[in-house]
């Protein structure tokens, strides 16, 4: 994925790393099953077939989520695919977060971007819910404790079962006001776009159909609440960096996005009023600049570190967002 944020000792804009190969297992999750609904969309009865991860690049992680044991006893159905018109996002207080080291810094302008990543975690086939909070909740310890970040450096995370999740703390308030939380996910950039982490690694492998759906209803709610255009909004990471983010395959599959986008913005049975109030400017236009290393002024650490045998972080660990 992604790695960039205002986080850490010296207060200042970071960027790291992402997570790379083995997939993110289970965790505490709050008791009571959550109901399963049927979807209609094409995508949601179809998983793409998985091949194997490619290795680690510049956005990886290698390492795993330590099980947990009621992860196999709660939330084990694949959650509801989340839809523009109903837009169901999993809090930070559904997915056991921690409290972040201080309060995100709220924008008061919306973003010009939105920015696609992959986690580069390995191409798990468990769709649970469970397993999504998981993963939520690994790459936040990841942020905060090996990073050094406040929180979470993405806004928003979406499993490889389509599962939507908050991400950095106050980035869903900020969404429906029409404001922008300041993330750690895109080097030099982080000020002017909103980052979506996509889990799985998408070099060589496709992308799930139940990801795909709710990424694609992801875009059109958040083109939606921040009136912006898909053609020029929807960007990777690798637009931005020196990268190979968010993987070949998902990339090559932008212009899809876009296209899918564009058409349920303009055959929405529910578009967004265009009287909603808001009151919060965009931020100004910023050329798109030519990817380069993440070696600038934004502190993003030592992309090649690795740490090993980690009691809490099993494996090796390269450690890139």
């Amino acid at each position: 994925m992604i790695a960039q944020s205002g986080d850490g000792a010296a207060g200042r804009e970071r960027d790291g790393t992402a997570l790379t190969r083995r997939s993110v297992i289970g965790g505490v999750v709050g008791a009571g099953l959550l109901e399963a609904l049927a979807f209609g969309s094409p995508f949601g009865a179809r998983a793409l077939a998985d091949g194997p991860s490619a290795g680690p690049d510049l956005d990886g992680v290698t390492g795993t989520v330590p099980p947990d044991p009621a992860a196999g006893r709660l939330l084990d159905e694949r959650a509801p695919l989340f839809t523009a018109d109903a837009p169901h996002i999993y809090t930070r207080a559904q997915w056991k977060a921690r409290p972040p080291k201080r309060p995100a810094k709220v924008l008061d302008r919306a973003p010009d971007h939105i920015v696609v990543h992959h986690t580069d975690t390995g191409n798990s086939t468990d769709y649970s819910v469970a397993h999504a909070f998981g993963l939520s909740r690994y790459i936040q310890n990841f942020h905060m404790d090996k990073r050094g970040w406040d929180d979470s450096g993405q806004q928003l995370t979406i499993s490889r079962g389509g599962a939507v999740m908050e991400g950095r703390n106050r980035s869903l308030a900020s969404i429906r006001a029409g404001e922008l939380v300041k993330g750690a996910q895109v080097l030099h950039n982080n000020d002017h776009t909103l980052g979506i982490e996509n889990e799985g690694n998408y070099m060589r492998t496709a992308v799930p159909g139940r990801l795909w759906a709710s990424l694609m209803e992801v875009c059109v709610w958040l083109c939606r609440e921040y009136d912006l255009d898909p053609a020029e909004a929807i960007v990777g990471h690798r637009d931005f960096n020196q990268t190979s983010c968010p993987g070949d395959v998902l990339y090559s599959r932008l212009p899809a996005l876009r296209r899918a986008v564009a058409d349920r913005l303009e055959g929405s049975s529910e578009p967004k009023p265009k009287s909603k109030p808001k009151g919060k400017p965009k931020a100004p236009p910023k050329p798109k600049p030519k990817p380069r290393p993440d070696d600038g002024d934004d502190d993003p650490g030592n992309p090649t570190q690795y740490y090993q045998g980690d009691d809490d972080w099993p494996g090796l660990l390269n450690l890139n967002w």
